[in-house]
């Protein structure tokens, strides 16, 4: 909730720093680029509509973090004896723009929000690669969707919300996945 406050307690908000919630995106695992994970996506709504209060909007500043990982010898589906090293630069800038169209999707919600926001992208384990930006950047709340993996899963994959959980040193707030949402394979997002 926001409090209205009396004009010389104004200029003491002015100078406050707005509340950052850092949002990790990521491209859904059944569709592919530019669309967004079942999981991620639920979880920025959830943000905007349940803490994100209309009256004070401008108070936020949201986070929107994707990473990309990395294809294994880095060539999607390319026969690396045939690839020269030009082929290895042009694959990497195709994957980093593929990553800004999908990160405009949330840009341009936040912009109907009238949200302010800042987007980047991170390479490498994903896990991993949030808690560093959580560490740099210093957000006040980290949010993170969850696929909802059953343990077999959860023991074999491992989940990003249970590592940021463990890793960070803010509050994380893992959103779960509505039932009706979910596809019959849990890790498909």
């Amino acid at each position: 909730m926001c409090f209205r406050m009396e004009e010389s307690e104004a200029t003491v908000q002015e100078q406050r720093a707005p509340i950052k919630i850092m949002i990790a995106v990521s491209k859904s695992t059944l569709k592919g680029y530019p669309h967004p994970s079942i999981s991620s996506s639920q979880a920025f709504d959830w943000t905007l509509q349940k803490l994100i209060p209309q009256s004070c909007r401008e108070d936020y500043q949201l986070l929107l973090l994707h990473i990309q990982v990395p294809d294994e010898d880095g060539l999607d589906d390319m026969d690396s004896i045939y690839a020269t090293a030009n082929d290895f630069k042009d694959m990497k800038q195709k994957e980093k723009i593929r990553g800004l169209h999908l990160l405009k999707e949330f840009v341009n919600k936040c912009n109907l929000a009238q949200v302010p926001c800042k987007c980047w992208i991170k390479e490498g384990a994903v896990k991993e690669e949030i808690c560093k930006e959580v560490k740099r950047v210093h957000p006040d709340l980290l949010v993170v969707g969850s696929r909802g993996l059953s343990s077999i899963q959860r023991m074999f994959i491992g989940t990003v919300s249970e590592h940021c959980v463990k890793h960070v040193d803010i509050p994380v707030l893992v959103i779960k996945r509505r039932p009706e949402d979910a596809p019959d394979d849990p890790s498909d997002d």
